[in-house]
């Protein structure tokens, strides 16, 4: 589609036409693929256990988080969300997927949980008063959103942050980890452009993830602990988790 550039919104528009379709699992226009992933409940994907991630468990359990506002990007079945509002948290959860938000808002019902969900694209959400969660938040919690992002995306991602995160509220990220045979694609930013696609998502070394997320402050980065079945958390190692803080304004 011609587009006429003016803005920034319109390179990034731009650039998304740019990814192949069977790549883009992020924008509201995937939701029919998600919808796909998420139908049956059954198969064997590892997160969708009605478990938190044990990182988000040790962030609590260890004080390094306060109760609050919490939102959580790409809720998928709700797992984290329900974790979060058994704390006390006042919890948003966006993700694009009907079929997703199904199933969250029956394990909330189920649990009793006050959860407030929204459909759509997070940034789409949250950019226009009224739409959708709006912050501050004092904990923004993501659990493999971010690695489905192309990297122009990166630049929508960090001015969520900026417009929705509380002075002192933390970033508790999870992402697929660089040197996993078949755990996300570690081509350079460029290659997405050129028909390489997503290929499953994007895959990140320590580096990359301090640099991308220089303005806030890093409190914890590590590989997520593997789990056993019989553990009460969610864990994989081949994911990285990182905690970061954004600092209060002077």
């Amino acid at each position: 589609m011609d587009r006429n550039i003016r803005t920034t919104d319109d390179v990034l528009a731009l650039l998304d036409d740019l990814v192949t379709p069977e790549a883009d699992r992020w924008t509201a226009g995937a939701a029919s693929w998600w919808d796909g992933f998420y139908t049956d409940r059954t198969k064997p994907v590892p997160f969708f256990v009605a478990k938190p991630d044990e990182n988000l468990v040790s962030y609590a359990d260890r004080g390094l988080v306060s109760r609050g506002r919490a939102l959580d990007l790409g809720c998928g079945p709700g797992r984290n969300a329900l974790y979060l509002a058994s704390l006390g948290f006042r919890v948003d959860a966006v993700d694009l997927s009907p079929a997703a938000l199904a199933w969250a808002g029956e394990r909330a019902r189920e649990a009793g949980a006050d959860i407030r969900f929204h459909r759509g694209d997070a940034f789409a959400l949250t950019a226009a008063e009224g739409t959708g969660p709006t912050g501050p938040y004092d904990l923004i919690h993501d659990s493999g959103c971010f690695h489905h992002l192309p990297p122009h995306r990166r630049i929508s991602y960090l001015a969520l942050l900026d417009r929705v995160l509380a002075p002192g509220g933390h970033l508790a990220l999870t992402c697929f980890a660089a040197g996993e045979r078949g755990m996300g694609s570690e081509l350079p930013d460029a290659a997405f452009y050129d028909g390489a696609g997503l290929r499953g998502g994007l895959a990140y070394t320590p580096e990359s993830l301090r640099r991308i997320f220089s303005g806030l402050t890093e409190i914890e980065l590590r590989r997520m602990n593997d789990e056993p079945p019989e553990s009460p958390s969610f864990g994989e190692p081949f994911l990285w988790t990182a905690l970061f803080r954004r600092e209060p304004t002077a």
